[in-house]
């Protein structure tokens, strides 16, 4: 008698498919897209002003040989609300803060500045989120910290919190070295 075994294949496929599930979810999942800029110069750019008050920001504002936080933020972003108290003491604990508005209205950025505070010394307005996405940044609030030479060498992801500052004013430091 002839047996068979062909009738177990969708048995054993399921198992199979079940095994493979199972060992995907017990591997923890990176959960941050960190730039690959990271360690690379800042691209080019020359970005408007997002309000008349501030000047633009450009790729060699952030190579005069002093090292920045550049804050990639919008009016429409409610972490970004969250974050402002933090920029205002980075900005309070000596670190020189640049601001790059995605698809933002001038109205809009001044809203949100007179609201929530300006920590900013220069904002430059990125209509198309092209800067954005010539320097790997996933969505906003983001913060690099750019050396004096423009290179970028350190990404945080998401709202700066309170437990953040500290850390970085110190990747601000080293980066000054």
């Amino acid at each position: 008698m002839i047996r068979r075994w062909y009738l177990w294949l969708p048995l054993l496929a399921f198992v199979g498919f079940v095994v493979l599930v199972t060992s995907g979810l017990m591997r923890p999942m990176e959960r941050e897209v960190v730039s690959r800029m990271v360690g690379k110069p800042i691209p080019g750019f020359a970005l408007k002003p997002a309000i008349s008050e501030l000047p633009g920001l450009s790729s060699a504002d952030l190579e005069d040989g002093r090292p920045k936080l550049m804050n990639i933020w919008a009016s429409w972003c409610l972490p970004c609300i969250a974050e402002a108290p933090q920029l205002e003491a980075l900005k309070a604990g000596g670190a020189e803060i640049v601001g790059v508005a995605i698809r933002d209205k001038p109205e809009d950025v001044a809203r949100f500045l007179a609201q929530n505070g300006n920590p900013y010394s220069r904002i430059g307005a990125d209509d198309l989120s092209a800067v954005q996405l010539e320097i790997g940044s996933s969505g906003v609030p983001e913060t690099f910290v750019v050396d004096g030479d423009g290179i970028i060498t350190y990404q945080h992801i998401g709202d700066v919190r309170a437990e953040h500052v500290p850390m970085l004013l110190e990747k601000l430091e080293d980066a000054a070295q």
